[in-house]
């Protein structure tokens, strides 16, 4: 039956079939949204669906014919839905590390800015960051603050001979509690020595 159409009907078949497939699909893909909408209705009608069901059930149903509708027309187009679909998982994937890991930065720094404009702590002043209520945690003087992190010096009676830095994630400082000290000099507290525990005085 080919042969019998025009020469140049013949060179634009290639092309006008897979168009006239893809129109197809969508006419059926928009009848079926149709009638996907007209039972929502009816059931909300008569079988008393909540509205809120029924917005969902429609958006859900728009959302998977529509999605349905497009790989098909790709397929049809020539388009493996398999290397479409590894496409867009391997997409998704590298997306959702680079946001979390984007969003981790800027949230540091967005909450340097916070530290500056607050004033929360400054430069040489001592703080500390308590674990639960009055179990002491991180601590040190304030030694520099950039937009990631901020170093502290352990300074006290527990820091040693060759006292380490700590660089503490700015956006910690909004999460937990934090006790501070104006000005370089040491806590009296982080000088005294702890205190031992009495068990094992009685033990002795």
């Amino acid at each position: 039956m080919k042969e019998r159409l025009p020469a140049w009907v013949q060179d634009w078949i290639g092309t006008i079939v897979p168009i006239g497939e893809v129109l197809l699909i969508l006419l059926a893909a928009w009848l079926l949204q149709r009638l996907v909408r007209a039972l929502v209705r009816r059931l909300t009608a008569h079988r008393g669906l909540p509205p809120e069901m029924a917005t969902v059930l429609r958006r859900v149903s728009a959302s998977l014919i529509g999605c349905a509708a497009l790989l098909l027309a790709l397929e049809t187009l020539g388009v493996s839905g398999t290397v479409l679909w590894t496409a867009f998982t391997g997409f998704a994937a590298v997306g959702a590390v680079a946001f979390f890991a984007a969003w981790s930065v800027l949230s540091n720094i967005f909450c340097t800015v916070l530290i500056f404009g607050t004033r929360v702590f400054r430069l040489h002043d001592h703080i500390e960051i308590p674990e639960n209520g009055e179990k002491p945690g991180l601590k040190g003087r304030v030694v520099d603050i950039n937009l990631i992190y901020t170093t502290l010096q352990e300074v006290g009676a527990d820091a040693g001979d060759e006292a380490s830095v700590l660089q503490v994630p700015n956006s910690l400082f909004f999460q937990r509690t934090v006790r501070r000290w104006r000005g370089p000099q040491v806590p009296t507290r982080w000088l005294a020595q702890p205190a031992r525990d009495p068990a094992s005085q009685q033990d002795r």
